[in-house]
Order: C-alpha cells, then sequence, then structure tokens
C-alpha cells in the first residue's frame, strides 16, 4: 500500500532521509513538532499508517504489513536508506523495519518497548469512538459531550479529534480494534539489531517501566541508549518537546 505522506525535500543535504512514524489513532500530524526541526538538515518524510489519517483502509493490520506499506511508499519516491522516527506504534514499526530490512541507517523510539504488552490502555476510548460513529453527529462539540461519557482526560480527547472530520473518524475503528492484539503485541523474531539505537522514555509512562520490558529491549537492541524524560508521560514529544529535540538531535546526523 502506498501510505499518504508529506515530504520536505532538502535538495541541498547530503544526509539520509528522515522518516516520522506516529502511534496509534494518530495521524502524521502528531510528529511535527520534531519533523520540523529537522527541515533545514535533512529531506523528512512524514506518514499516515494505513488506517490512520489519510491513507486507505484496510482490513488487515500487523507489524509485517505496516512495515511493508513503508518500505513500499518509500520506494515509490526513490528513497533508499533512510533514518526513523517512531512514537508508540509506530516506534514498534520502526523497531520492526530495523529488525527485518537493510535499509534503516538511524532508529530512534519514543517510548516503546519490543514487547509484547497484555495491559488493555484503551477499552475506554473505544467505547467512545464507537459511541460517537453510532450517534452519526456533525460537529466536534457533539463528539466531545459523547467522548467525555468515557474519557475524563481533555487531552485524550483534544489528542483524538485532530482525526475527526466532518463527522466522522478519519481512522479506522473497526479494523483498528479488532487488529488491537496485533498492536499491543510483537512479533515473534530473533533478529537483533547491532547498531546503535536511542531509546526514549516517559519519566511517568508505563511503557517502559517494568524488568520484562528493558529485557526485551536489551535482547533485539543491545547498543541501545535509553534515556528518561523527566516529568513526562506516554505523548513525551508533546509535553516535552524540547528535551527530547535535544537528545534527537545528539543522536541524528
Amino acid at each position: 500500500m502506498i501510505l499518504n505522506y508529506e515530504i520536505h525535500q532538502n535538495s541541498e543535504s547530503n544526509k539520509t532521509p528522515l522518516i516520522f512514524i506516529h502511534g496509534l489513532f494518530g495521524s502524521l500530524s502528531n510528529l511535527g513538532m520534531l519533523a520540523r526541526e529537522f527541515q533545514n538538515t535533512h529531506t523528512v518524510i512524514q506518514i499516515d499508517l494505513r488506517n490512520h489519517g489519510k491513507s486507505a483502509h484496510n482490513e488487515q493490520m500487523n507489524y509485517s504489513i505496516m512495515a511493508s506499506d513503508v518500505l513500499e511508499t518509500l520506494d515509490s519516491l526513490h528513497v533508499g536508506q533512510f533514518s526513523v522516527i517512531g512514537h508508540s506504534m509506530g516506534g514498534k514499526v520502526a523497531m520492526y523495519l530495523a529488525l527485518t530490512s537493510t535499509r534503516i541507517d538511524q532508529l530512534a523510539v519514543l517510548d516503546i518497548a519490543p514487547f509484547a504488552y497484555q495491559e488493555n490502555h484503551h477499552d475506554e476510548i473505544f467505547k467512545a469512538l464507537f459511541a460517537v460513529e453510532k450517534a452519526q453527529i456533525q460537529t466536534r462539540q457533539q463528539a466531545i459531550e459523547i467522548m467525555r461519557n468515557n474519557i475524563q482526560a481533555d487531552m485524550v480527547i483534544q489528542f483524538l479529534l485532530k482525526s475527526f472530520s466532518k463527522g466522522r473518524w478519519l481512522f479506522n475503528v473497526e479494523a483498528l480494534y479488532n487488529h488491537y492484539q496485533d498492536i499491543i503485541s510483537w512479533p515473534n523474531t530473533e533478529h537483533v539489531w547491532q547498531r546503535p539505537a536511542l531509546f526514549l522514555k516517559g519519566g511517568m509512562s508505563p511503557y517502559i517501566s517494568k524488568e520484562q520490558h528493558f529485557t526485551a529491549l536489551q535482547q533485539q537492541f543491545p547498543q541501545t541508549k535509553l534515556i528518561e524524560i523527566e516529568q513526562a508521560g506516554h505523548w513525551l514529544h508533546a509535553e516535552k518537546t524540547t528535551q527530547v529535540l535535544e537528545q534527537l538531535k545528539v543522536y541524528i546526523q
């Protein structure tokens, strides 16, 4: 699948193109505050994963398929080697690409581990999304009122509403719900990334916090540099943009 993308071509740069991949329920604009900072030094490509943003909807979804979509899209742009920054689900896509492709130069992952999580963090979100769909409403204010029955955090509601347009969700709610176990899981792979990688974790986030998370990270990415962004949750790039950019700029060349 050729994904929807935005490309900021830097014809003066001889650096490897830099790809940004968003997380679950997101779109290519979600990492925009990071992507813009690299446009002066790199060709930057932001993508919508399948079933998100303006990319096509499809009932099939797992990390192998999503990684293939990314490669097919980059092939269409005649991009060979590339570096990648991914958040959450997009971080897992980035990791899968690094482990299964020879085209990755540098890998930076935001707040996710190569780990099959068991906890369901999104039950209430799915209830809210399906309720909005069922109500067949047209305005954001109507959507907010419905979503508040299930979601108390205004930040989460506002994040989700970035993908609400003309009375419908841009992401494919049914496909994401049906493949949620694939999304929180991690493919069985014996591949190991033997090059330096950067992982940034939110100090208040649960996603890289347990011994099994650190073990999984060390097993598949043994040369990882893991840095904690203090006082940040799962959306660390939005909450502590300056600190995240400082670390990315040291690593990404």
